[in-house]
């Protein structure tokens, strides 16, 4: 649970809230739009800027309304706690305000973008823009007094202390000016301000302390005036809270020797009057100053109402002194002990039942323990050896205690000088073999291949199992190969060998720089004498394969081939002027022919290329006249706002609009 907000981000004032917000909206979204454009492309522009905006205002509303904690899903002491210093109220009307301006925007955005949807000019989707932008801007200043509210109950939650409710609490409480303080000071490292006047604390502070390897915190609460409850103010109303939702162990202060200004008397009314709010907590009745004043030394009419405090056994009385330290730790145990006690028996009772079964969550750690009895009833006692029974109990300071290997060491110069003998102990076979070096190599062979005892009769199994299997004729082979089938093989062999030979040496030729591009094998063109050998190296016959690859390569219809093109070109060698310049015209592609007059290209007369450049300019007058930009001119002038770009401002100045 969430027990500090000091990580909540500042909430920006109704004018930052709109600098933050339109700056965002006309750096992403920058005006780009001219007259020449379409208007579908105007409204999809204009559109897109109204949401945007809208998104950016409901993602900010969004994270602030986050940010602040909830009161129905906060502990009931954190939430009396806001309702005292802020006023609940307050606080939600101000987050509701938010929400509903969120829910506003989004309503605006929403009917402008349909009325955007029907504009019919770039004038009139840029008003329209402005329009929707101008009532979001409305609402957000109406926000001024609700974000500065929220941005103050903001600051005040970062100076809270962070109180776990549900940790181990001593929570000290009393009159003003009775040594809370500077108990608090005394058990933890709280840096408390300690001042001889009342009313010196005036909010709740909170110290942590450890106790048995466990974390406790100490809160000290303002003082309390015995009036009732309408009356106390907000300090006072702190401690109240404290001690109503709390579940800790109470510690009512009292200084019996009245230097805080109040008298004993109005101290155990006090004591009376909050006594219900102590319900089922563990109460500590502290006596502080006993340097001053003991109860002993009061009179008998006194102590009789000091025990008449402690009649119920449900108050206990504990005496300190801050100010010599007499009996602080003393307090600060007996109290932490008292707590611990208490926490363990709750968590019992919250697994029985009002019969006191067990049931719940201590049903379901019973289940899991398991307790082993001897089978058949028996009983089964402790075996202590012989040996142990007469043992003297070890005692250092004995001089006739028995010797360790720790005295030997120290004896003889200590650790690094001394090792203890780690053999002495061994329990072998033959107690002569303690001190025997062992080997880890013997004649040139490793000790460890000889451990196994029955190495040698595995051995021996293993060479007759051999023999056996060479007798049968396991190992020969059941054909002999013929030297015709041998000499056939190694030949194909060795050809096998030359042709990998030759193709690593292909490939390696083949390798280019390695900044060149590498192009795959599927795009890489073969030669069709390449395929022709590679397959006759195989063994296939590729007459019938070459034919058809070549008919079907042959252009058809009216087109020429290379061969005849190349056979007339030089036929054409015997032929007059004109018969040449024929063939040359042939054999040239139709896309390398040469343009000689480029205004004359692609018309097919003189007519028709006059219309074509008759209606270009006319089509080009229009736009002269206007002195506009088409859309197919290249040069795109800055589309930069012009507060962005004309006057100066001053440091820290946003107006800009």
């Amino acid at each position: 649970m969430k027990t500090t907000w000091k990580d909540i981000p500042p909430v920006p004032t109704q004018q930052e809230f709109l600098d933050i917000v339109l700056s965002r909206t006309q750096r992403k979204l920058p005006t780009q739009i001219r007259a020449g454009f379409k208007i579908s492309r105007i409204r999809a522009f204009y559109t897109r800027k109204v949401k945007f905006t809208q998104e950016t205002f409901s993602e900010k509303f969004g994270a602030i309304l986050e940010s602040f904690p909830r009161l129905q899903d906060i502990h009931p002491f954190h939430k009396d706690l806001l309702n005292t210093l802020y006023d609940a109220d307050h606080f939600k009307i101000a987050l509701g305000q938010l929400s509903t301006a969120k829910n506003l925007i989004e309503t605006i955005s929403r009917d402008y973008v349909r009325l955007i949807k029907y504009a019919q000019s770039l004038f009139q989707c840029k008003q329209l823009k402005r329009a929707a932008l101008g009532r979001m801007a409305t609402i957000i200043k109406r926000l001024k007094d609700s974000l500065m509210y929220l941005d103050q109950v903001r600051q005040h939650l970062g100076r809270l202390p962070s109180i776990d409710p549900n940790t181990r609490t001593l929570l000290i409480c009393g009159y003003p000016n009775v040594g809370k303080s500077s108990f608090l000071r005394s058990v933890t490292r709280a840096d408390v301000d300690v001042q001889p006047y009342a009313f010196t604390t005036k909010s709740l502070f909170v110290g942590h302390f450890d106790y048995k390897y466990l974390r406790f915190q100490a809160i000290d609460t303002p003082g309390i005036l015995d009036h009732p409850l309408e009356e106390m103010n907000t300090i006072e109303m702190q401690s109240i809270t404290a001690i109503a939702h709390l579940r800790s162990a109470i510690m009512y202060f009292m200084d019996l020797s009245e230097q805080c200004g109040y008298s004993v008397k109005d101290q155990i009314q006090l004591f009376r009057s909050i006594k219900p709010l102590f319900a089922n907590k563990l109460v500590f009745l502290v006596i502080n100053k006993i340097d001053v004043v003991r109860p002993e030394d009061l009179d008998i009419e006194t102590q009789e109402e000091i025990q008449g405090l402690l009649k119920s056994n449900e108050v206990e009385l504990l005496q300190l002194s801050c100010n010599t330290q007499e009996g602080v730790q003393e307090v600060k145990n007996a109290a932490c002990e008292r707590l611990i006690a208490d926490r363990v028996n709750q968590k019992l009772k919250a697994g029985t039942n009002a019969s006191g079964e067990i049931g719940g969550r201590l049903a379901d750690v019973m289940s899991r323990i398991h307790v082993a009895q001897p089978m058949g009833g028996q009983t089964l006692e402790p075996f202590i050896p012989e040996g142990l029974k007469d043992r003297k109990k070890y005692d250092k300071s004995d001089p006739e205690r028995r010797r360790l290997a720790r005295d030997e060491e120290v004896e003889n110069g200590g650790a690094g000088v001394f090792s203890v003998d780690m053999r002495a102990d061994w329990q072998l076979a033959n107690p002569e073999w303690k001190y025997d070096a062992i080997p880890e190599l013997h004649n040139g062979k490793n000790v460890y291949d000889f451990i196994d005892p029955d190495i040698e009769a595995k051995l021996a199994a293993l060479e007759e199992e051999e023999e056996r299997l060479e007798a049968e004729g396991f190992y020969e082979s059941d054909e002999d190969i013929d030297d015709d089938e041998a000499a056939e093989i190694l030949a194909k062999a060795e050809q096998i060998e030359e042709q990998i030979a030759l193709t690593r040496n292909e490939a390696r030729m083949k390798k280019r720089l390695k900044n060149q591009a590498i192009i795959p094998r599927s795009l890489q063109k073969k030669k069709l004498s390449e395929l022709d050998d590679a397959l006759d190296r195989r063994g296939i016959d590729t007459a019938e394969i070459m034919d058809r690859t070549r008919a079907e390569s042959r252009p058809r219809g009216r087109s020429m081939s290379r061969s005849r093109l190349g056979t007339e070109a030089s036929d054409a060698m015997d032929l007059d002027d004109s018969a040449r310049a024929r063939v040359r015209s042939m054999s040239r592609p139709a896309s390398r022919a040469p343009i000689k007059n480029r205004r004359e290209a692609g018309t097919a007369n003189e007519e028709s290329r006059t219309n074509a450049e008759r209606i270009a300019k006319l089509n080009q007058r229009k736009m002269n006249r206007s002195a506009r930009q088409g859309e197919a001119d290249r040069h795109t002038t800055a589309s930069i706002t012009k507060h962005l770009v004309v006057g100066k401002r001053g440091m820290g100045k946003t107006n800009r609009r």
